[in-house]
């Protein structure tokens, strides 16, 4: 026999049912009536105000039940964790509940209360979360005495800083320390390495035919759904652009760039990880977005990047996750503004990356950041409120 839930959503369920459902006077069990009444307090339009007022006074031992159990349901868990529905007294279960994502506690860390701030504080999962405590650091509500402490936790779950601090060049990088740091590199994922070592390049955001020189076979693709329909029009726009700037740039660049993809294209893993560390601006702007995560990674760990491929990377969209929230990982990077401007306003940059960055933006790049329509909604209501924060206390 279906669960109510089931029915509810499947609109299977009469009106009268639907209002006592509302008002969590089923019976069902307690885990699924909670299930129930986020379900409407969700998505249903007539009994969703009435399921919400519900949920806000449903008895707290019950919701405390749900949220440190792993396998509540995500939406119940998402609606917990959120904050306008927020439960200070839930949010030590929530935090270390193995099923609520770090983007959302994250959410959470950047605008919560100071009761919410002292939970988070208190939570095993956040003193050991990089991510968290960085967010936490956005937070206007934490003590300075706080953030000397976030400051020593985060000391130890810091990447280890490239031993040059400042932008450094070809020219200063010596063939002992980069051959050191690739060997150590290879050494450190000698594993991961080993199983994927004949991974081949695939580029991301770069054709099959550029990568390999050669045209790629008919492929049949099955038609857009209609959901997608603008999607895909606009998606074929920006590839006739693209192909059309190919056209006519200069046939030496581009005869350049040809050579250089199909270079790539002919090494195994390894020998791209290691181009990766001693090859030229140009060659790192095509490892970089490499699918292969040891290959992009190896870029950043080079010595030889400037700070300035850097901040090119940083507003990319056609590179891996890993990749951008690699960039702020290293102090070099972190200390560069342009590189965490870029980060926040990139909408591929994972959300908790972009909200533990933002206390660091100016007062005019936070204005702009509440108005950019590309990246989430959360970021730009932060973004919005740091920005009004700021210009109150400057008045």
């Amino acid at each position: 026999m279906p669960r109510m839930i089931d029915l509810i959503r499947n609109s299977q369920v009469p009106a009268n049912l639907m209002q006592s459902a509302s008002k969590g006077a089923l019976s069902v069990p307690p885990g699924e009536t909670i299930e129930i009444l986020v379900y409407l307090a969700e998505h249903h339009k007539l009994f969703g105000k009435q399921a919400g007022l519900t949920l806000a006074s449903w008895d707290e031992k019950a919701c405390l039940v749900a949220v440190s159990d792993p396998k509540t349901s995500p939406e119940v868990l998402g609606y917990f964790v959120s904050p306008q529905n927020l439960r200070t007294r839930l949010l030590p279960a929530l935090a270390e509940n193995p099923s609520v994502g770090e983007g959302a506690l994250a959410e959470v860390a950047a605008v919560g209360s100071r009761p919410v701030v002292e939970a988070l504080l208190a939570s095993a999962r956040i003193k050991n979360s990089h991510v968290l405590l960085k967010t936490l650091q956005s937070n206007l509500n934490v003590t300075p005495n706080e953030l000397a402490e976030i400051e020593k936790k985060l000391a130890p779950l810091e990447t280890v800083p490239q031993k040059t601090e400042g932008t450094e060049t070809d020219a200063e990088t010596t063939d002992a320390d980069l051959e050191g740091t690739l060997v150590q590199y290879l050494d450190e994922n000698a594993k991961e390495l080993a199983t994927g070592k004949d991974k081949p390049f695939q580029p991301l955001g770069i054709g099959h035919e550029d990568a390999s020189g050669e045209a790629p076979g008919p492929v049949e693709l099955p038609a857009p759904a209609a959901a997608d329909q603008d999607a895909a029009k606009s998606e074929a726009k920006k590839l006739e652009a693209a192909a059309a700037a190919k056209k006519h740039a200069p046939a030496g660049h581009e005869e350049k760039r040809d050579s250089t993809l199909q270079k790539i294209a002919k090494l195994d893993v390894k020998g791209r990880i290691a181009l990766a560390f001693r090859g030229t601006k140009e060659e790192r702007s095509l490892l970089i977005r490499d699918s292969t995560k040891l290959v992009a990674m190896a870029v950043l760990e080079s010595p030889k990047v400037s700070d300035g491929e850097v901040e090119n990377f940083a507003q990319q969209k056609n590179v891996l996750e890993a990749v951008l929230r690699g960039i702020p990982m290293k102090r070099r990077f972190a200390k560069n503004y342009n590189v965490i401007r870029n980060l926040v306003f990139n909408p591929r940059t994972p959300m908790d990356v972009s909200l533990g960055l933002m206390k660091n933006l100016l007062v005019h790049d936070l204005k702009n950041l509440s108005g950019n329509k590309e990246v989430a909604d959360t970021i730009r209501k932060l973004a919005l409120r740091l920005f009004r924060q700021k210009i109150d206390k400057k008045g």
